[in-house]
C-alpha cells in the first residue's frame, strides 16, 4: 500500500481534491487542507521535502502583492455601481423600443444590451439579475416563450465572462503569466461573435416558431413624432455622420490597426453626443429640432456606456493605461455617470463597496488555498505527471485541445470558473506551452469553455441568479392587468440547453479559426529573417610598428 501511495501520490492528491470539492466543501479551505495533509503524508513517506513549506509565506505574500489582481475590485465596483444606477434599465427600455414591432425584437435587445453591459460591468451576476428584473416581465407580458426568454437572458448575461473587462480573463492571464491587455484584445472578437450567435439563434426561433418571440404591439411603441412616424431615418443619418466624422478626424493619423479603430469610434461618439446636445438645446429654446425623439433618446442612452468602454478598454488597447489603471478610471467613471443621472447615493456606494469586498476576499482566499495546494503538488512532482500525461496524448495539439476542453466542460458542471481557473489552468498551461500552443489563444478557448459553467443545469450560477428574480408564483401584470403564470425551474433549465450548445460551437470556432484571437499580436513583419545579411566593411589597419627595443 505504501509503495502504491508513493508511486501515485500526485494523481491521488488531485483525485482527493476533486472528491472533496464535489462534496460541497468551500474551495479555498479544501485547497489549503488537501495541500497541507498531503505535505504531511509526503514528509512521512520521504516524498516531500519539508523545506518546501518555507516558501509558503512568500507565495502568500505574492498574492497580496500582485498588482494585476487589483483590477478585480475596481471592475467589480464599477459594474455594481452601473447596475444600481439604472443604466441597464435605460438601455433595455430604449433598445427594446428601437427594435419595435420586429419579431424577436426584445430578444435582440437583450443580446445587444448584454454585450454592452459585459463591456462596461464585467460582472455576470449584475448583468443577469438586472436584465432578469427588467426585461423578463416585459417579454412574458408580450407572449414570449418562457424557455426562450429565460435562456437568452441568462446567456446574454454570461457574455460578461468573455467580453472584456471580464474578471475571469484577468485571473486567466495571471495564471498563465501573460498580459491582461493581450488577453483582453484576443478575447474581444470571439466575445462579439458569440453575441452574434445568440442573436442568430433568436432569428432562427422567430422563423421556425414565430409565436415564441413576437414583436411589440404598435401601442407599446413610444418616442413617436407628431405625424406618428418613429424617425428612424434620423438615427441612421446620425450614425453614418458619426462614422464619417470619426474617419475624417483620423485620416491623416499615423495610428494603425486596432488603435485606429478605437480612436475613430471615440471621435464618432463625441460627435454624436455633441449633435444630440445641440439638438436638445435648440428644441428647448426654439421648439425646433432636427433629430427625432428616438434618435436623441438613443444617443443620450448609448453614449455614456460607450464612453466608459473607451475610457476602460480603449486606453488599455492603445497602451495608455494598464488594466489596473483602466479599472480605476472605470470605477471613477461609473461614480460620475451615477451622479450625472442623479441616482448616486450613500446607500448605493455602501452596497457596492460591501459586495466588492466580499467578492475580492472570495477570490484572494481561493488563490491563497491554490498556492498551498500547488506548492505541495509541485513538491511531489505532480506537474511532471500532468505534463507527461497531456503531452503524450495522441493527435498532438488538436488531441490535446479536444481532451482538455472535454475535461474542463465536464468539470464545469460542478465547479465555478474561479475554482477552475485557480486549480486547473496552472496545470494545463505548461503542457500547452510545451506543445507550442499560444497561451493567449489557449486562454481564450478555455475562457469560452468555462463560460458554460454559468449555464450548465443544474448548478449554473446564471440560472441561480435568474431563478432568484423570476416569478415563482402567478402574478398580476401591472400594465395589462392579466394574470401571468409563474416561471418554473424546469423552463429555466431547458431554456439554457441551446445556449450551452452554442457555447460549445464557439469553442470549436475559436480552435478552427485562431486568427480571431491571434490578431492581438498586430501586423506581423513581412521581412524574412533568413534573407537578412549583415556585412561588416573591411577596414585596412596601418601596420603596427612597435619600434626597435631600446638598450
Amino acid at each position: 500500500m505504501t509503495a502504491f501511495l508513493i508511486a501515485n501520490m500526485a494523481p491521488i492528491m488531485f483525485a482527493s481534491l476533486v472528491i472533496i470539492l464535489l462534496l460541497g466543501y468551500p474551495a479555498a479551505f479544501s485547497l489549503g487542507a488537501v495541500g497541507l495533509i498531503y505535505a504531511f503524508v509526503g514528509i512521512q513517506l520521504g516524498e516531500f521535502r519539508p523545506d518546501f513549506l518555507q516558501a509558503l509565506p512568500e507565495r502568500v505574500y505574492g498574492v497580496m502583492n500582485n498588482d494585476t489582481l487589483l483590477a478585480i475590485p475596481f471592475f467589480t465596483f464599477m459594474g455594481l455601481v452601473l447596475e444600481r444606477s439604472g443604466m441597464a434599465e435605460d438601455l433595455l427600455d430604449t433598445i427594446g423600443q428601437l427594435f419595435g414591432t420586429i419579431r424577436g425584437g426584445l430578444a435582440y435587445a437583450v443580446v445587444f444590451v448584454g454585450a454592452l453591459l459585459a463591456a462596461t460591468t464585467g460582472v455576470v451576476a449584475a448583468s443577469v439579475i438586472s436584465m432578469g428584473l427588467i426585461s423578463l416581465p416585459i417579454m412574458l407580458r408580450y407572449g414570449y416563450d418562457r424557455r426562450m426568454a429565460t435562456g437568452i437572458i441568462a446567456a446574454s448575461g454570461t457574455l460578461a465572462q468573455i467580453i472584456p473587462p471580464s474578471l475571469v480573463l484577468i485571473v486567466m492571464a495571471d495564471q498563465l503569466g501573460k498580459s491582461v491587455g493581450d488577453m483582453y484584445e484576443g478575447a474581444f472578437i470571439p466575445g462579439l461573435v458569440l453575441a452574434g450567435l445568440y442573436a442568430g439563434y433568436a432569428f432562427l426561433v422567430t422563423l421556425i416558431f414565430p409565436k415564441a418571440a413576437p414583436g411589440l404591439p404598435p401601442e407599446a411603441i413610444g418616442f413617436r413624432e407628431p405625424d406618428g412616424s418613429r424617425g428612424l431615418w434620423s438615427l441612421l443619418v446620425l450614425f453614418l455622420a458619426s462614422c464619417v466624422f470619426g474617419w475624417f478626424m483620423m485620416r491623416h493619423s499615423e495610428v494603425h490597426g486596432a488603435d485606429y479603430v478605437v480612436l475613430s469610434m471615440f471621435n464618432g461618439i463625441l460627435f454624436a453626443f455633441f449633435v444630440a446636445v445641440l439638438n436638445w438645446l435648440i428644441h428647448k429654446f426654439t421648439g425646433f429640432r432636427f433629430l427625432s425623439a428616438m434618435a436623441q433618446q438613443t444617443t443620450f442612452v448609448m453614449v455614456p456606456p460607450l464612453f466608459l468602454i473607451f475610457l476602460v478598454l480603449g486606453t488599455i488597447f492603445i497602451g495608455i493605461a494598464t488594466p489596473t489603471e483602466g479599472g480605476a478610471m472605470g470605477a471613477a467613471g461609473a461614480i460620475i455617470l451615477g451622479a450625472a443621472k442623479r441616482r448616486l447615493s450613500w446607500d448605493l456606494i455602501r452596497q457596492a463597496t460591501e459586495s466588492t469586498a466580499k467578492l475580492s476576499a472570495f477570490v484572494v482566499f481561493i488563490l491563497v488555498g491554490a498556492r498551498v495546494f500547488s506548492l505541495t503538488f509541485y513538491g511531489v512532482n505532480g506537474h511532471v505527471w500532468v505534463e507527461h500525461l497531456l503531452t503524450s496524448l495522441p493527435g498532438g495539439q488538436i488531441g490535446f485541445l479536444i481532451f482538455v476542453n472535454a475535461f474542463v466542460f465536464i468539470l464545469a458542471f460542478f465547479l465555478d470558473f474561479f475554482e477552475l481557473a485557480f486549480i486547473i489552468i496552472p496545470l494545463l498551461g505548461p503542457a500547452a506551452e510545451k506543445l507550442g500552443i499560444d497561451l493567449i489563444w489557449f486562454g481564450v478557448i478555455l475562457g469560452v469553455n468555462m463560460q458554460t459553467s454559468f449555464m450548465h443545469p443544474p448548478f449554473g450560477f446564471a440560472l441561480f441568479y435568474l431563478r432568484s428574480v423570476a416569478p415563482k408564483d402567478s402574478y398580476l401584470d401591472r400594465v395589462t392587468g392579466k394574470r401571468m403564470e409563474a416561471v418554473t425551474t424546469g423552463q429555466i433549465y431547458w431554456g439554457a440547453v441551446p445556449f450551452v450548445v452554442i457555447q460549445v460551437i464557439m469553442v470549436l470556432l475559436v480552435i478552427m479559426f485562431p486568427s480571431m484571437v491571434m490578431h492581438y499580436k498586430g501586423v506581423a513583419s513581412t521581412i524574412d529573417p533568413t534573407t537578412i545579411k549583415i556585412e561588416i566593411p573591411q577596414v585596412e589597419l596601418p601596420p603596427l610598428d612597435f619600434g626597435q627595443p631600446k638598450n
